[in-house]
C-alpha cells in the first residue's frame, strides 16, 4: 500500500505538441505569437474597462471577467508547455499536475457559467431596457461574477480530489501538453465509474445546460427585435448580440467537441488540436471579437492612445 502510494505521487510526464523538426519549431513560435496577441489583447481589455468610465457598467464588467478567465487559460497551459519544450524536459510534479488540472477546469466552468449569465444580460438589455439599470445593477454583476468562480472552482475541486485519489501505474507519460483529464483519466488503473458519473453530471450542469438557458435567452431576444418596427434598432440589437453569440458558439462548439464524444472515437492528436484551440487560439479571438465590433471599446482605445501620443509630446 505504500508503495503504491509512492508511486502514484511520482511525477508525470508530459508528452508535448512538438518535437525538434524546423516544422514543429515554426509551429512552436507561432503558437508563442499567437499566446502573446492572446495575453496582450485580454490585459489590454482588462485595462480599457478599468481605465474609461464609460466602460463601468455592468456588460463591461463581465466581459473583463471573461478576459481575465481567457489569461488565466493561458497562464496555466502556456508556460508549462514552453519550458518544457525548450529545456527538453517533459516532467510534471503530481502537486504541479493536479494544481494545472484543478485551474484549467476551474477556468471552463466558469467561462461557461459566465457566457450563460451574459446571456441574461443581453436579454434584459434588449427585452427590458427601461428597466436594464435597476436589473443589472452594479451588484448583480458582482454577484454573477462571484457565482461564476465559485461555482467553477468547486466543481473543479471534487473533479480533481477524486482523480487524483486514484492510483496511477504503468506508463505515466500524459499524452498531452498539460494535465487534461481524460489524458490523465487514461493513466489510472483502478474503478473510475465514480469520477465518469461525476464527468458526465458536470458535462450536462456547465455544458447542456448552459446551452439551454442561452438558447431560451435568444429565443427572447429574437421575438422583440422581430417586434421592433426600426430597422436601426433590429440591428443595433443584433449588433448587440453579436459579439457574445460568436464567442457562445467558439467556445462551447470546441467543448462539445472535446468531451461529449464517446472516448473509443477520441485521439490523441484530436485533443490536443481542440485543446490548443480553446486554450490559446480563442482566447486571442475573443478580445478581436469584443473590441473590433464595439464602438465604446474602439473609443476608449482611441482616448487611451491619445492620451499616450500627448503625454510624449510634453
Amino acid at each position: 500500500m505504500r508503495q503504491s502510494n509512492q508511486s502514484s505521487l511520482a511525477d508525470f510526464l508530459l508528452e508535448g505538441l512538438f518535437d525538434d523538426s524546423l516544422i514543429h519549431v515554426f509551429l512552436f513560435s507561432l503558437t508563442m505569437v499567437v499566446a502573446i496577441v492572446a495575453l496582450s489583447g485580454n490585459s489590454l481589455t482588462i485595462l480599457l474597462i478599468c481605465a474609461d468610465r464609460r466602460l463601468h457598467t455592468p456588460m463591461y464588467f463581465l466581459l473583463s471577467q471573461l478576459s481575465l478567465m481567457d489569461l488565466m487559460f493561458l497562464i496555466t497551459t502556456i508556460p508549462k508547455m514552453a519550458a518544457n519544450y525548450l529545456s527538453g524536459r517533459k516532467s510534471i510534479s503530481f502537486v504541479g499536475c493536479a494544481i494545472q488540472h484543478f485551474l484549467y477546469v476551474a477556468v471552463t466552468g466558469a467561462e461557461c457559467v459566465l457566457l450563460t449569465l451574459m446571456s441574461y444580460d443581453r436579454y434584459v438589455a434588449i427585452c427590458h431596457p427601461l428597466h436594464y439599470a435597476v436589473i443589472m445593477s452594479r451588484r448583480v454583476a458582482l454577484m454573477m461574477a462571484v457565482t461564476s468562480w465559485l461555482v467553477a472552482s468547486m466543481n473543479s475541486f471534487i473533479h480533481t480530489m477524486i482523480l487524483m485519489h486514484f492510483p496511477f501505474c504503468g506508463s505515466r507519460t500524459i499524452h498531452h501538453f498539460y494535465c487534461e483529464f481524460p489524458a490523465v483519466v487514461k493513466l489510472v488503473c483502478g474503478d473510475i465509474t465514480v469520477y465518469e458519473k461525476t464527468e458526465y453530471i458536470s458535462s450536462v450542469l456547465l455544458l447542456l445546460f448552459p446551452i439551454l438557458l442561452i438558447s431560451m435567452s435568444y429565443g427572447f431576444i429574437i421575438h422583440s427585435v422581430i417586434q421592433m418596427r426600426s430597422a436601426g434598432s433590429k440591428r443595433n440589437a443584433f449588433a448587440t448580440c453579436s459579439s457574445h453569440l460568436t464567442v457562445v458558439s467558439l467556445l462551447f462548439g470546441t467543448f462539445i467537441f472535446s468531451y461529449m464524444r464517446p472516448r473509443s472515437q477520441r485521439t490523441p492528436l484530436q485533443d490536443k488540436t481542440a485543446s490548443v484551440f480553446y486554450s490559446i487560439i480563442t482566447p486571442a479571438l475573443n478580445p478581436l471579437i469584443y473590441t473590433l465590433r464595439n464602438k465604446d471599446v474602439t473609443k476608449a482605445l482611441k482616448k487611451l492612445l491619445g492620451r499616450d501620443v500627448i503625454t510624449q509630446r510634453r
